[in-house]
């Protein structure tokens, strides 16, 4: 950076975030990586600026400061409505984050200046013909090249492994540098909620040796302090329970793992992505008659087939698509918070990153806006966190700016079809995944949150942390969320979302805000035989 500055930054590759002081300039230097897989948080005030990978870690220094340390209602509503905090906020004023591909500087006595140096561009290349595999191999060319820079390192490496093609695709590329791989998952004992049977078949096709990690709802509901305190600011997203089970396994053996993270963004892999062709009719209908058929959608019988296809197909992709989250409608948000304010939507942080797709086609700007949101705020944040709670180091070779290059280039037609998602990225791992792994739906990760939440550990949790949570009623309406409760416990709906988001916020106060929950501090990690 002496020599380069700012320009130094696309000359890295990898995952990044520092701070470096300039003495002769007397500036200080913060970078994040391109998508925001290593976390920055910054606190500006009259006395001085701190900065740190975690929230917590400067919340006291910015309270000296002279910072308004109170939460940030705004953040709240935003967390409620995507699942997460986004980018740059907090659940406390006095503290932003750097957002993901961002740089700053900061002089003594100066605000911090940002600016972004990395924009993920989508820019479709349409292919040529006879070009189609040329294309693939140089596909799968940038992923292998990418796998084998982030094998490198003084200690044995492991992978994360599903039952997809993403995390299988990465392990069997890892076999080829350390045929010895060992491979982790986590499942739950609930039928129909575990990936374990698909993720040791994966195993067993590139013949990795496959360690397995259960987690019963008891484990679940113990671990949960602790998880509140290693996220910093809560998110909904109740897939990050296995992962912080599979990442306390894995440190038990390997000190750092690969995982599949990105690809559903780079190459097309949500199936929200295929609206782009099942609203496509739309698109040639006036906004004005559109809004008109959202209306007349709107005042048919819930359950009625095609009422949620017109509703969606009235509206502009701007306000259809803000992430993977829709959890509350407008209503309910209104019943839940009582800071609610509907000036505050998520076109805060939407509206800007859409403004930079204009002309694009309609799954580059749902991959580019997911990219530039949900992607650190979500995926990305709680693999770190997750991960780096056992001291773990994870590496996503997916979000790599090679394989970034291939995937942008790639039309709409080669990510979403009809049929399947990440069309082209099947098809360049036709050498490396076997068939009937290439071939599988995109799965997730399926937790048992909706039956555990009718009965047992988990719901005995979750009605006591309501009753324990009267230092948030000004924050959370209380009985809205025993109202969910006990509709879902009955089985009158399904509101395991709802809720989740709801709970992990009120856990979060009581960790952080109340102190009513002591998580266990984490010790010093004993040294792991490499």
């Amino acid at each position: 950076c002496h020599y380069w500055g700012a320009d130094a930054l696309p000359r890295l590759r990898g995952m990044f975030a520092f701070a470096i002081w300039d003495t002769q300039g007397r500036t200080l230097f913060c970078a994040r990586d391109s998508f925001g897989i290593k976390p920055l948080a910054i606190a500006h005030g009259p006395g001085g600026t701190v900065v740190g990978s975690e929230t917590k870690s400067l919340a006291e220094l910015a309270a000296s400061l002279g910072l308004d340390m109170s939460l940030d209602t705004r953040a709240l509503q935003h967390y409620a409505t995507l699942q997460y905090v986004p980018e740059p906020e907090t659940l406390q004023r006095g503290i932003r984050r750097l957002p993901a591909g961002c740089l700053a500087r900061m002089r003594p006595g100066q605000a911090p200046e940002v600016q972004r140096w990395f924009e993920p561009r989508f820019h479709a290349v349409p292919f040529r013909r006879g070009d189609e595999q040329a294309r693939h191999e140089e596909i799968a060319a940038a992923l292998e090249d990418s796998v084998a820079r982030h094998m490198v390192a003084d200690v044995t490496v492991g992978a994360f492994l599903s039952g997809g093609i993403d995390s299988t695709a990465i392990a069997a590329l890892a076999m080829r540098h350390n045929p010895r791989l060992v491979t982790f998952t986590a499942g739950f004992e609930q039928p129909g909620f575990s990936e374990v049977e698909l993720a040791a078949r994966s195993a067993q096709a590139i013949g990795a040796r496959h360690v397995v990690r259960m987690v019963s709802a008891s484990d679940f509901v113990q671990a949960l302090p602790q998880i509140a305190w290693h996220l910093d600011d809560p998110i909904a997203d109740a897939s990050l329970v296995p992962l912080y089970f599979v990442a306390r396994e894995a440190r038990q053996h390997v000190k750092v793992v690969l995982s599949g993270e990105g690809a559903d963004e780079l190459f097309g892999g949500y199936p929200i992505y295929g609206e782009a062709l099942s609203l496509r009719p739309f698109e040639a209908v006036p906004r004005p008659l559109r809004r008109w058929l959202g209306r007349v959608a709107s005042r048919l019988p819930e359950g009625l087939r095609g009422k949620g296809l017109l509703q969606r197909g009235a509206l502009p992709l701007e306000e259809r698509h803000y992430g993977n989250a829709r959890n509350f409608t407008e209503a309910q948000l209104r019943a839940l918070l009582p800071t609610y304010d509907p000036a505050w939507t998520h076109a805060d942080i939407t509206a800007a990153v859409y403004a930079e797709s204009r002309g694009w086609d309609p799954v580059a700007r749902m991959q580019h806006l997911d990219v530039r949101t949900w992607l650190p705020g979500d995926i990305l944040a709680k693999a770190d966190r997750m991960t780096m709670a056992h001291a773990l180091e994870l590496r996503v070779p997916f979000l790599d700016p090679a394989v970034f290059a291939v995937a942008a280039r790639l039309p709409h037609d080669r990510k979403i079809t009809r049929h399947t998602t990440k069309y082209a990225l099947r098809r360049a791992l036709a050498r490396i995944v076997p068939a009937d792994v290439r071939d599988r739906p995109k799965l997730g990760f399926p937790v048992p949150i909706a039956p555990w939440l009718r009965g047992g550990p988990v719901a005995d949790w979750a009605h006591d942390l309501v009753e324990a949570s009267a230092a948030a009623a000004h924050l959370i309406h209380l009985p809205q969320v025993r109202a969910l409760l006990a509709e879902h416990r009955l089985g009158r709906a399904d509101h395991s979302r709802r809720l989740w988001t709801a709970l992990m916020f009120l856990l979060w106060h009581a960790v952080f805000v109340a102190r009513s929950v002591q998580p266990r501090v984490p010790e010093a990690q004993d040294p792991v035989p490499v």
